[in-house]
């Protein structure tokens, strides 16, 4: 049974850093895209970042680009955010999601494209 850990959201201030992670279980994460998505209260789900397993491409909403990093330990099967220089405005539930396609510069972020999520975490970004 495929499933994904959760973890490392919180309570952080303007400017402070978090990492979330996202440990899979039952599947090899590394034969998957990985995704991170976001939604905050009265929003839809929008796509922060995406990695290809095939040739390590990375994508990045132009909101998160340059404070948000994507990555991934094969040898833990885990997916990490790193979220830098965080803004009130990053505040919403994050979740991991894999899919079995490609991830295109023009469809990585369609949610409809990610077969299996995780069961999210909330970052909070206040002062």
């Amino acid at each position: 049974q495929l499933q994904f850990v959760e973890s490392g959201g919180g309570l952080v201030q303007p400017g402070g850093s978090l990492r979330l992670s996202c440990a899979a279980t039952g599947f090899t994460l590394n034969y998957y895209t990985i995704a991170w998505f976001r939604q905050a209260p009265g929003k839809e789900r929008e796509g922060v970042s995406c990695m290809s397993t095939s040739d390590g491409a990375t994508y990045y909403a132009d909101s998160v680009q340059g404070r948000f990093t994507i990555s991934r330990d094969n040898a833990k099967n885990t997916a990490y955010l790193q979220m830098n220089n965080l803004k009130p405005e990053d505040t919403a539930e994050y979740y991991c999601a894999v899919a079995n396609l490609y991830p295109y510069k023009s469809t990585w972020y369609y949610a409809r494209n990610y077969k299996y999520w995780g069961q999210g975490t909330q970052v909070t970004v206040s002062s």
